[in-house]
């Protein structure tokens, strides 16, 4: 189980001015803190990230929500929350936390530590909700403004940029599922047709248990491809599915 470096040099390698007086808390996953209550170890070697994540869940929402209201005046609701699903999400914030290196600087328990979990998305996001908790209580909400704002940096740009139009249909649907709090979208292989030289495949795609709709395609992954979009058409109108079909991006 490896200790962390000085709780100074974390933050000064996060670029916070300094050491929130909750970060160790922050950087805490619950396995280490399951094995020190069962160690009898003193409280506050007791206490894991959950309670902190919780708390920068809702800051990290809001602060990207005014984030948003400033840089797209012209957005209507829907479109503000597909923006916020594509800045806050696990992959977002996990990519943020691997770009600092703060999975080094996680406490893991011995388990998680063999397991691999160091490097985990769901891990990576969860102590990147729970740093900003522990800056918001430190500093207030500037700093976690600010914070935040450097966290969501590169997808803002992404976004300001159109790459939300440019994305492709499966992640514009995992995108559009997750604004609206609804579990990830399922493929699922209905059938392959025709000849092995002219395989034809048809997936099917649902969400929440809810059949969406079925793609085709000449692979698995150019079927599931076609499926997100027409599930996309279904949902919305065909105004949100205007991503290029992949067969046409292979051509282009």
């Amino acid at each position: 189980m490896s200790e962390p470096r000085d709780m100074d040099a974390i933050a000064a390698g996060l670029g916070l001015p300094k050491a929130p007086a909750r970060l160790a808390e922050a950087l805490t996953h619950p396995s280490r803190a399951n094995e020190a209550r069962r160690r009898g170890r003193a409280p506050d070697e007791a206490l894991d990230n959950q309670r902190l994540e919780f708390l920068g869940d809702a800051v990290l929402g809001l602060c990207v929500s005014e984030l948003l209201m400033a840089r797209l005046p012209d957005a209507d609701e829907g479109a503000l929350s597909r923006a916020r699903a594509m800045l806050v999400n696990s992959e977002a914030l996990a990519r943020w936390a691997r770009s600092v290196g703060l999975g080094a600087d996680l406490r893991l328990g011995r388990g998680a530590e063999a397991a691999g979990e160091r490097d985990r998305t769901n891990v990576l996001a969860d102590a990147t909700e729970a740093l900003i908790a522990a800056v918001y209580l430190d500093a207030g909400i500037e700093a976690a403004r600010e914070l935040c704002a450097r966290i969501v940096a590169e997808p803002m740009t992404e976004l300001e940029r159109g790459g939300h139009r440019k994305r492709d249909p499966k992640s514009a649907l995992q995108e559009r599922v997750q604004a609206e709090g609804k579990e990830s979208p399922r493929y699922t292989l209905v059938r392959a047709e025709g000849p092995d030289h002219q395989r034809q495949f048809v997936v099917a795609v649902e969400v929440s248990g809810a059949p969406l709709a079925e793609g085709r395609g000449a692979s698995k992954k150019l079927a599931e491809q076609d499926a997100a979009r027409a599930a996309l058409a279904a949902w919305d109108g065909p105004s949100e599915a205007e991503t290029p079909r992949p067969e046409e991006e292979a051509a282009s």
